[in-house]
């Protein structure tokens, strides 16, 4: 491996830690949903009790487009490195809060207060995390290969995911029940408030991508802003287009978990392994997905996992609920996780392409985070979608929805020409393979 390369991959390392954490902690309220219910929102109704849990895990999603306006512009001006940094340093703020509040009946109201207000910082610094990351990894991308640069974001989330069902496998199987729903559920945001320093040090070691650095001109915020507003039409085509990758992944991510014990009735262990496979198998499909729109190009990447989805989302999930097993399970959710891969693959680095330069970072950010306030509120939809319809296959319907909005996003942005996107990847790919 050549030093160049080496430094590429080190690179894609530094910027994709802070994603790492974002979804680590996000995907612990997935795991440990009915503890923090139990310690943060009591309530005599254990169904009042868990959607008040989500309704928080919601909020923070709710706070996602307000970083984006707030973080996106500023990241635009004074460039992507700092940026990274002062996510980093906000979402850990609220990572600490949640890991050490004391439960309601230590401190009463105060505790769902604290633990909202953490969920708060967290989404608000997530509002950008994401679209800094893309925008970082997009413009430091070797030419023809920039599908794959981007699809590490993606992938890194899958990491966390896989680290956060670990360790909750681990104490499920070493602590007693009830000693969990006491204080073990906390062990592992101990752990990722322990990371939180390393992955600041590695992200100051980071330097500004050469695009951004070869600009002469920066723009002010209010010309940011205004670029913006001038591009609504392709931050909405955005949002309709993200809402897929959003609601796929916390449906067969987050919400795994807590679907597999209260609906599939299966044992804790058992969920988490699904847990597991998902994110691996996540984790091999995205790139590969990435790959394959820098040789064929974004759009029939697009259109075939939305329609795919649209298609076969609800009659999975109806099959599954039909027989409920750990085997029927692994089958369905791993063909879930191929329909997220093989679309958010090539999604993520076509909504750095068709934003504005000099707005990619708060264009991308904001199209993001308000398609992951509807993506982030899965799990309170879909356990509303069970509770009112009495079809455990319900969320199929919310996915269904989401694939819809993808492909007629995807249909509007591409329409009545070839994106220059895909023509400028494709000829960058012919142009490395004729190297």
């Amino acid at each position: 491996m050549d030093g160049a390369r080496f430094d590429k991959i080190k690179t894609v390392l530094r910027v994709t830690s802070g994603n790492f954490l974002e979804m680590y902690d996000f995907f612990l309220f997935g795991i440990y949903a009915r503890p923090i219910a139990r310690a943060f929102f009591p309530s005599d109704d254990p169904y009042a009790s868990l959607m008040a849990t989500f309704l928080s895990f919601a909020a923070g999603f709710a706070m996602r487009p307000i970083g984006a306006l707030v973080l996106g512009p500023y990241i635009d001006r004074i460039g992507r490195r700092k940026g990274l940094i002062v996510t980093l340093s906000i979402m850990a703020c609220g990572t600490v809060l949640i890991a050490f509040v004391p439960s309601y009946a230590t401190i009463g109201v105060a505790a769902p207060l604290l633990v909202v207000l953490g969920r708060l910082l967290q989404g608000f610094s997530a509002g950008v995390e994401l679209g800094g990351v893309s925008v970082y990894l997009a413009e430091m991308a070797a030419p023809g290969h920039k599908g794959f640069t981007v699809s590490w974001q993606s992938a890194s989330q899958q990491v966390a995911v896989v680290c956060a069902a670990l360790i909750g496998f681990a104490i499920a199987n070493l602590m007693a029940p009830a000693t969990v729903d006491a204080w073990g559920w906390r062990i592992p945001f101990f752990i990722g408030c322990a990371i939180v320093p390393f992955i600041y040090v590695i992200r100051r070691s980071l330097e500004e991508t050469a695009e951004f650095a070869a600009r002469k001109v920066h723009p002010t915020l209010a010309q940011i802003y205004e670029t913006l507003a001038a591009n609504w039409a392709v931050v909405l085509g955005g949002v309709a287009m993200v809402v897929m990758t959003t609601v796929s992944f916390y449906l067969i991510t987050v919400y795994t978990p807590t679907f597999a014990r209260n609906v599939l009735k299966l044992s804790e262990s058992d969920a988490l392994l699904a847990t597991m496979a998902i994110a691996g198998s996540n984790f091999v499909w995205l790139p590969l997905s990435g790959a394959l729109s820098d040789r064929i190009g974004r759009k029939p990447i697009l259109v075939f996992f939305t329609l795919l989805a649209l298609l076969t989302a609800y009659p999975a999930l109806a099959w599954l609920v039909a027989a409920p097993s750990f085997g029927r399970t692994m089958a369905v959710e791993l063909w879930l996780s191929f329909l997220y891969a093989g679309y958010n693959g090539a999604m993520v680095v076509a909504l750095t392409e068709i934003v504005p330069a000099t707005v990619r970072t708060a264009g991308f950010s904001l199209a993001y985070s308000l398609a992951t306030t509807l993506g982030g509120s899965s799990l309170a939809i879909s356990t509303f979608l069970i509770e009112k319809t009495g079809d455990k296959a319900a969320p199929g319907f919310w996915m269904s929805f989401a694939a819809l909005c993808g492909l007629i996003a995807t249909l509007a942005l591409y329409r009545g020409r070839a994106s220059a996107a895909d023509a400028l990847a494709s000829s960058a790919a012919r142009s490395t393979i004729a190297r």
